[in-house]
């Protein structure tokens, strides 16, 4: 089991920075920033942008990967975007791991003032974008023209670190949403309940066990997904964010240590939680994660 968090870029970096310091001197696998122009009812709050974040975070730690939970077309261009995975990860010396979802509603979805789509028009325009930004990150010139998207001769180069580029998590809920996860994606991300993960048109269950039913159904029909792919059911990672339960993870060491066996059993390779703020959304104390930390080893391990 591989363990992940969310640092929220809702700080100034003076506070922010070391954060991510701490999350590699922790001993987390991966640690990630949410990529919205806004969330939820923090966005009257502060606010920065995931491409800085994450390159500012590479220039300031050494082993830890880094990543977008989730990137989103509802602001994205996957020529420009691909530009800034390829600067990202050349500064991170090839750390960069690239969390894709189909986008939501909600302010990210309004605030430039683009029509609202569908549910099936998001996915539409979710399956050009994992297309387009497959090929600008290759190393030939691009043309396209979609519905959503159009390329005129962009080019990647010099291209990522990594080749042939950064793993594309795909977050994926839905049934045309998991097959694109299955066809496109090197890891797959869930919030364990339908609709796209990292967008806001969802529901929370109403009870823990409620959420780890939903996550049981979602990883099955994943299953069949690969199945329908061609793929090995083991041929990806599997992302499970915890904190979409009604209990947060971090809550107490007890709570993420239950949550991290559960995703195991579960098949999840991955598990991503939040780094506990003051109030609202993912409110903790920090001594928590500090606990958590200190198990990591014996957590990845399958122990308590």
């Amino acid at each position: 089991m591989r363990i992940g968090i969310v640092i929220l870029p809702d700080q100034r970096w003076s506070v922010a920075g070391r954060r991510w310091q701490r999350a590699e001197e922790y001993g987390f696998d991966h640690a990630w920033t949410y990529d919205h122009l806004g969330w939820r009812d923090l966005v009257d709050g502060p606010w920065f942008d995931a491409v800085p974040t994450l390159t500012a975070a590479a220039m300031v730690t050494r082993r830890i990967r880094l990543g977008t939970w989730v990137a989103s077309p509802n602001f994205r261009h996957p020529v420009h975007f691909a530009r800034e995975v390829t600067a990202i990860d050349d500064i991170s010396q090839g750390r960069l791991m690239l969390g894709l979802g189909a986008g939501g509603v909600g302010f990210d979805a309004e605030v430039i003032g683009t029509p609202e789509l569908t549910p099936g028009q998001r996915v539409d325009r979710f399956a050009e974008f994992l297309d387009l930004l497959d090929r600008v990150l290759g190393d030939e010139p691009v043309d396209y023209r979609g519905d959503y998207y159009t390329a005129v001769n962009a080019r990647g180069n010099p291209g990522p670190v990594q080749r042939p580029r950064p793993p594309f998590v795909v977050a994926a809920g839905g049934k045309r949403a998991l097959r694109l996860a299955a066809r496109h994606g090197d890891g797959w991300a869930t919030t364990g309940v339908a609709g796209v993960a990292g967008g806001a048109n969802f529901s929370v269950p109403e009870s823990a066990e409620k959420w780890w039913e939903s996550v049981a159904r979602l990883s099955s029909a994943f299953d069949e997904a690969l199945d329908e792919a061609g793929r090995a059911r083991d041929a990806i990672p599997r992302y499970l964010n915890l904190d979409s339960s009604p209990v947060y993870s971090m809550s107490s060491v007890e709570a993420f240590t239950d949550a991290v066996g559960r995703a195991g059993d579960l098949g999840f390779t991955d598990v991503i939680t939040h780094w506990p703020r003051e109030r609202s959304w993912y409110a903790g104390d920090e001594k928590v994660l500090e606990s958590v930390a200190s198990r990591l080893p014996r957590l990845r391990a399958g122990g308590a």
